[in-house]
């Protein structure tokens, strides 16, 4: 579903992703980690447009779309959350999520009519998904730090994504909340066939949940396979994981 292929991107003199590549297959729960400043971030952020590669391809579904804005590339079917919590905190769970539905369905244009009605069962679905619909009414701005993280997904969802980028979606969290939210990941995956792409700090949850991790360092990639073989990597070993 999507293949990366020996992207630089360059602030300055510093190659903050300096020649990585990666592979995501379809239905695939992939992981990228590495050490703070590893370019993991920065990919996510060429991957999605936010940021234009120097050189290299990202190819989804077959299409470079590289030099492609933002906009286009969630059009695509490309859909992912942020280390730092980006929502409407004046809005209500609903609304959040319902603005994402209505964006993704070329009815933007509406967002400032009367919009109780619109959309209702496609938004409540996504709400019912995450385990949020007691907290429809609520107002975003007043949840829990996790179940803000939570929310950024279901505002995700509602752009009907084929592959869920998740940055750090357990940052913050506690070991609980933690616990609970690769949990529900995992069974978003299945239920709407989704394929995940996260980057994640903690050891115990990517080796769990993930069934292909690339790791990064100094914004290249070591290495990219299965769990097992990363973790028994000499090289990954040294640069990230420590050995005994």
């Amino acid at each position: 579903m999507l293949q990366v292929e020996t992207v630089v991107k360059s602030f300055d003199d510093f190659k903050a992703v300096n020649g990585a590549s990666l592979s995501v297959g379809k239905g695939e729960i992939v992981a990228v980690i590495g050490p703070n400043g590893a370019g993991k971030t920065t990919l996510f952020n060429v991957i999605t447009g936010l940021l234009r590669r120097d050189s290299g391809k990202i190819i989804f579904k077959g299409e470079d779309i590289g030099g492609l804005p933002p906009y286009e590339i969630c059009k695509k079917g490309i859909a992912r959350s942020f280390q730092i919590v980006n929502i409407f905190p004046r809005l209500t769970v609903f609304r959040n999520v319902q603005v994402a539905v209505l964006s993704q369905q070329r009815r933007s244009n509406t967002l400032f009519r009367p919009a109780s009605s619109m959309v209702l069962n496609e938004t409540n679905n996504i709400l019912e998904s995450v385990g949020f619909l007691d907290k429809a009414h609520s107002i975003a701005g007043s949840l829990s730090h996790g179940d803000q993280k939570i929310l950024e997904i279901a505002i995700a969802l509602g752009n009907e994504p084929e592959l869920l980028i998740l940055d750090e979606p357990t940052a913050g969290m506690s070991p609980e909340e933690t616990s609970a939210t690769m949990e529900l990941v995992k069974r978003l995956a299945q239920m709407r066939g989704l394929t995940i792409l996260f980057c994640e700090h903690d050891m115990d949850i990517v080796f769990s949940v993930a069934q292909s991790i690339m790791v990064m360092h100094q914004g290249r990639t070591l290495v990219q396979g299965k769990p097992e073989e990363v973790r028994n990597n000499p090289f990954v070993q040294e640069a990230y994981l420590g050995v005994e």
